[in-house]
């Protein structure tokens, strides 16, 4: 093994590390970026290991690392999961349902690459979406907490000195890809009785 292959070697662990932590941005660290694409073959290697694949979007400027889904492990011996699943509740799926929906309009609009919303717009996609009633004010009284809870998922973040202002994350396309977009406006129907049984109920 030549001096490179050893640097090789001795950079993933340096790698892994933050992935396993969770998401590693470009625009964090763009030196830790460059051995990412240089060692990206060997770094999928290493974290197959593990029972896990390596998420890459050069474009976007992200990576992370998630279980294998089912048909992925189809022929091989399922591992232990490593990085648990977290169920979401209805609010917060709606919510990234909602922005995900936004990013793609914003997207397709062309211009600005960074899709900024306000608090005030965010709670404005639920407002419109959601049927009236005293559901509609309980959920909407909630956004803090659930845009909060997003923040915490990494799919948003706050502006630096602006409380109430808030960047959407290119990562929530990975997570909520174009096949299921392109059902969003069944989901959303789904939602809608969830929400009108909802209302009813109380």
């Amino acid at each position: 093994m030549d001096s490179m292959e050893v640097a090789a070697a001795d950079d993933l662990p340096t790698l892994v590390i933050p992935l396993l932590k969770g998401v590693l941005y470009q625009e964090n660290d763009a030196a830790l970026w460059n051995v990412l694409l240089k060692l990206q073959a060997r770094l999928r290697d290493y974290v197959a290991v593990l029972g896990l694949v390596l998420v890459l979007d050069e474009a976007e400027g992200y990576a992370f690392l998630r279980s294998p889904t089912d048909s992925e492990e189809e022929s091989t011996t399922p591992l232990p999961r490593l990085i648990a699943r977290r169920p979401l509740s209805f609010p917060v799926s709606l919510m990234l349902a909602l922005l995900r929906k936004k990013l793609a309009e914003f997207d397709a609009g062309g211009g600005e690459t960074r899709l900024i919303l306000s608090r005030d717009e965010i709670a404005e996609l639920i407002r419109v979406f959601l049927p009236s009633g005293s559901n509609e004010t309980r959920l909407i009284d909630q956004v803090d907490t659930q845009i909060n809870r997003i923040i915490e998922l990494g799919f948003i973040r706050r502006l630096r000195g602006q409380e109430q202002i808030y960047e959407v994350r290119r990562i929530l396309k990975a997570f909520v890809d174009a096949q299921w977009l392109s059902d969003l406006a069944s989901r959303l129907a789904e939602y809608r009785a969830q929400l009108t049984g909802t209302t009813e109920d109380e």
